[in-house]
């Protein structure tokens, strides 16, 4: 046998070694036949390092003992672990995942009389509550419910039986969904819901960055003409409702029926996803909600989306203030009455509670949350927004709002301001506050060099929706539009990297209306008066070109009121006004910011440079704009400054960078006369006790 120093340096046994004393001692294996094993004896090991071997009999089989035989002074580098302790895998797999059920103890009562709950009451109350959240209007009870993935080994199942409702409605005889357990799977962490959906939910994968890839099937948006809001006694008189409404009516009846279609099947399913969260980051006005799914892709994203609360806070959360019942790819019955199709997408202000069939596009959830806080909020004399908004190292606020394609995620992403969040925000008397927790971005020919924090929220936790993806590397291809151009990501706000957390912040400083204007007639920048600014609130401007694939190359003037008519559920004029209040009582600043065409309408002028908006918007944050010379443009009456350090002096004033005047004045008549054809379905309604404030804003809007 070779010696050890045939293969080793010489300087490698010059080390502190731990000398190990060998010994073999004989062990006997028997057999009734013969013996099959050898024993080796006389066995020495040679100064040399080599072993020598003796004869032995048959039979014997060497047993190998060590001990450490320690010198003086040196030390032995021992890496042998303490034998596990279980017995079975089962019990060692066990060992690997340890509880994280908070312990914090909740509160029975108030008062001396309170008591502490222990952990098994507390269990049980949540779920009676996830119990009475499902339960049937018509068998009067709530499923049997239990903790947990049936998929998994449960140690002790801990069941709660129906929990009982007393409605004025007939009672019917138990149905095999009665018989069965739903599991429940309660607040889970990205981590297992990763595990579910890609596990149970074809379409599921994991991309290069480490986000979970998605498909929101036949739908990849959202469905406005199957949206239906419940209009009753209440919401007959406090809704928008008719011409250029948001708001198409259903009665109660069909909500209801509804409701039970898509509990049954939510119920019929062998487990069911439940999220209660919080929206809203005021904690005077924060809302909880709970949201019952049945795809892991929807529980995911809405954990994402809304604010995610702390064990702490789930212990006491207690009865939801809303519910979804989110039914997904189950489809309504197009027989019902008020369907027009196999989506249903039903809010209920009265009942607190929103039921979607025939949909599983998570954009819904989302969007018909923001509805419901448009109607509470306002109740409460706070204004509910659809914009972005970032405040400055001064704790100067400025808010944004935007259609698509002005510019508002990127102008309101800001590195040297701290971003509150990006599309959701209430004006409260204590200041600003966002309403969700995480970002829902665009990402049709999203880059690293465009959309750096977004390219780089990209990642664990993230959820990105119908994006195309190498089969191999699972790199994302933002370019393909293949499945659909409105691919989107959902992520955490904390995912970025200069987030206001918590995302709160005082009082706005600047109120900014971004428009794209591809007719090229609007200033770079205008300075807004308080019925201007509501003026142009209302009317929610911005251009759009039709399309060049058939060579119309005509902009398209697109209206949505407040920036956000597909979610608002009370008149414009409302939101206007109070609007109006708030910037009047703290002292903000209207502006309008046109991000689209300068020198000619799109085709024939150029667009607005980035460099040059991000300077009007950082001379508005600084102040400097508040102190400049204006001059008024005609038509639209708006105030714009003479100069801005860094901007060529002759952009500020578009007539200059048109060579044909006539031109740009037929075209400035053409726009103002479709913002006077849009206002008209907003003349009608009263704002106050007289008309005084109306004749105001209109007013304020083009002249000619």
């Amino acid at each position: 046998m070779a010696s050890l120093h045939q293969f080793l340096p010489l300087e490698t046994f010059n080390t502190n070694i731990c000398m190990v004393e060998t010994s073999f001692q004989p062990y006997s294996f028997t057999n009734s036949s013969s013996n099959f094993f050898t024993s080796f004896s006389e066995n020495k090991m040679a100064s040399n390092g080599e072993f020598s071997f003796g004869k032995s009999s048959v039979n014997r089989l060497p047993n190998i003992q060590t001990q450490k035989k320690m010198g003086e002074g040196e030390i032995c580098h021992d890496d042998s672990a303490t034998p596990i302790t279980a017995q079975t895998l089962d019990e060692l797999h066990s060992l690997q995942k340890k509880k994280s059920a908070p312990t914090t103890p909740i509160k029975a009562g108030a008062g001396s009389f309170a008591a502490t709950i222990s952990e098994e009451e507390r269990h049980k109350q949540q779920l009676q509550s996830i119990s009475a959240s499902l339960a049937s209007l018509t068998r009067e009870t709530g499923p049997k419910v239990v903790k947990g993935d049936p998929a998994k080994k449960a140690e002790t199942p801990r069941v709660v039986s129906h929990v009982t409702h007393h409605h004025h409605t007939p009672t019917f005889g138990v149905s095999d969904s009665a018989l069965k357990f739903t599991h429940i799977l309660y607040n889970l962490s990205p981590a297992e819901l990763y595990e579910q959906a890609i596990k149970y939910e074809k379409g599921s994968f994991i991309t290069s960055s480490g986000a979970l890839a998605t498909l929101s099937g036949a739908k990849t948006g959202r469905s406005p003409r199957d949206k239906r809001v419940v209009k009753d006694e209440t919401t007959e008189d406090e809704l928008w409702w008719g011409k250029g409404s948001p708001n198409i009516e259903m009665d109660e009846h069909t909500f209801l029926v509804n409701r039970e279609r898509a509990v049954d099947y939510i119920c019929s399913l062998e487990k069911v996803f439940v999220n209660d969260q919080f929206l809203n980051w005021d904690p005077e006005h924060r809302i909880k909600v709970r949201i019952v799914s049945a795809r892991a892709y929807h529980s995911l994203f809405m954990n994402n989306m809304c604010i995610r609360p702390t064990p702490e806070e789930l212990e006491n959360f207690g009865t939801p203030d809303f519910t979804i019942y989110n039914a997904g790819q189950f489809p309504c019955n197009r027989y019902t009455h008020y369907m027009t199709s196999s989506t249903s997408i039903d809010l209920n202000l009265a009942r607190k509670e929103m039921v979607i069939l025939g949909t599983q596009y998570a954009g819904e959830m989302k969007k018909g949350l923001f509805s419901l806080m448009h109607y509470l909020m306002p109740k409460r004399h706070i204004l509910s927004l659809h914009s972005g908004c970032n405040m400055g190292k001064d704790g100067d606020v400025a808010l944004f709002f935007g259609l698509s394609g002005t510019g508002k995620t990127t102008l309101s992403t800001d590195h040297n301001r701290y971003l509150i969040g990006d599309d959701e925000h209430c004006w409260s008397e204590n200041g600003v506050s966002n309403i969700e927790g995480g970002c829902y971005a665009k990402c049709i020919d999203l880059s690293r060099e465009k959309e750096p924090d977004i390219w780089n929220a990209i990642k664990f936790g993230t959820v990105v929706e119908n994006v195309v993806f190498d089969e191999h590397t699972r790199e994302v291809d933002y370019s393909d539009k293949s499945v659909t151009e409105n691919t989107r990501a959902a992520y955490p706000i904390e995912y970025i990297p200069n987030a206001k957390i918590p995302c709160v912040g005082p009082h706005p400083k600047n109120v900014i209306l971004l428009a794209c204007d591809a007719f090229g007639v609007l200033p770079p920048v205008s300075k807004l008066s308080l019925p201007q600014t509501m003026y142009h609130f209302i009317s929610g401007y911005t251009a759009l070109v039709a399309g060049t694939e058939d060579g119309i190359k005509e902009p398209t003037a697109t209206f949505s009121a407040c920036f956000g008519a597909a979610f608002i559920m009370l008149h414009p004029t409302k939101y206007a006004a109070m609007l109006a209040e708030k910037m009047e009582k703290h002292g903000a600043t209207g502006w309008l910011v046109n991000t689209g065409w300068s020198g000619g309408s799109y085709g024939l002028g150029s667009r607005i440079k980035l460099s040059y908006t991000r300077k009007i918007i950082d001379a508005i944050h600084s102040g400097a704009l508040l102190e400049a010379n204006y001059t008024k443009t005609e038509v639209f009456g708006l105030e714009i400054p003479t100069e801005i350090e860094g901007l060529p002096s002759e952009i500020l004033d578009p007539v200059n960078t048109w060579a044909d005047k006539k031109t740009y004045n037929d075209t400035l008549l053409k726009l103002g006369g479709l913002f006077k054809k849009n206002f008209e379905v907003f003349l009608n309604y009263k704002i106050g006790t007289d008309n005084n404030l109306t004749e105001e804003i209109l007013a304020a809007g083009p002249n000619f």
